[in-house]
């Protein structure tokens, strides 16, 4: 076997790590995808002779290229018009996919990673590598341009913003799927009491639908608003299909047999206390949804 050969073994070993990695930072499985690549071309160019810990090196090579896209998404992202969500995971309603299931470890549902979504991009690296994966801030600290200290602090940051607004859902799907049904059947009948019953008092709902979508991206809180939307989009005569977003209760929508949206739920105490859309028809049509077939 050729060193080259040896090394693409040893790189796949730890793929699904840094895959992981890489959407934890991203908060998108193609940009994730993107930067696993840029992380083999980078160890293919590299002499590591003197690499110890191989998964670390890639660990931190991946942080850095994330930290990069990160950084220049937010120079070339426009004022946003509302929430921008990230790429959900999409799986079957009856299972998820083992890679995917690997990837969502540590229970990262959607509403985790929209709350990643409004860190820096240093704070973010700082939180998913030590408070995720493990990391010590003294291997941070470089990727980031800081002391050790000041890392430790960027990760603390992140980690009382995360505390402060990451839902903690009701762990059985079985519970969750129920009321979700349950919200959607009232949406579909126009139910609105029915609706506000099954909704927290507090619930907030995000809806991405893009710089083109029908008005612009918003949230919006609150039993009785979030009940009005959906009574309108029950009119709408979507098609539903139950799915798994990041592992959790949701579903796919399509109209005229095209993607409408992707819905992620956040349930607690049988109650639905966040629900996150997107529905940016540009970003829709880069999902892959085909595992959704029969």
């Amino acid at each position: 076997m050729g060193d080259q050969e040896w090394l693409a073994e040893r790189f796949d070993e730890q793929r699904t790590h840094l895959r992981a990695v890489a959407y934890r930072m991203l908060g998108s499985l193609s940009e994730a995808d993107d930067a696993v690549q840029e992380a083999w071309l980078r160890l293919a160019r590299s002499d590591t002779s003197d690499v110890e810990n191989l998964r670390a090196w890639l660990t931190t090579v991946v942080a850095r290229v994330s930290l990069n896209m990160l950084r220049s998404r937010q120079t070339k992202r426009e004022q946003p018009l509302g929430p921008h969500l990230p790429e959900p995971i999409v799986d079957r309603a009856d299972g998820t996919d083992p890679e995917h299931e690997a990837i969502l470890a540590d229970s990262v549902g959607l509403a985790l990673v929209v709350v990643l979504e409004t860190l820096s991009p240093a704070e973010r690296l700082a939180f998913v590598l030590h408070d995720m994966f493990a990391v010590p801030f003294n291997e941070i600290a470089p990727i980031v341009d800081r002391s050790p200290a000041a890392a430790r602090q960027l990760a603390s940051r992140a980690r009382r913003r995360v505390q402060g607004e990451r839902p903690v859902p009701d762990a059985d799907l079985a519970t969750q799927r129920e009321v979700v049904d349950a919200f959607l059947a009232a949406g579909r009948e126009g139910d609105f009491e029915r609706l506000v019953a099954v909704l927290d008092p507090d619930v907030v709902l995000r809806a991405d639908v893009g710089a083109e979508g029908p008005g612009v991206s918003r949230e919006i809180r609150g039993a009785e608003k979030v009940a009005g939307q959906a009574v309108f989009y029950g009119r709408l005569g979507l098609e539903m299909r139950p799915a798994l977003i990041n592992g959790a209760a949701g579903l796919v929508t399509t109209r005229d047999g095209k993607p409408f949206s992707v819905g992620g739920f956040t349930v607690r105490d049988r109650k639905i206390i966040e629900i996150d859309f997107l529905a940016d028809p540009e970003r829709l049509s880069q999902l892959d949804l085909t595992i959704l077939d029969d």
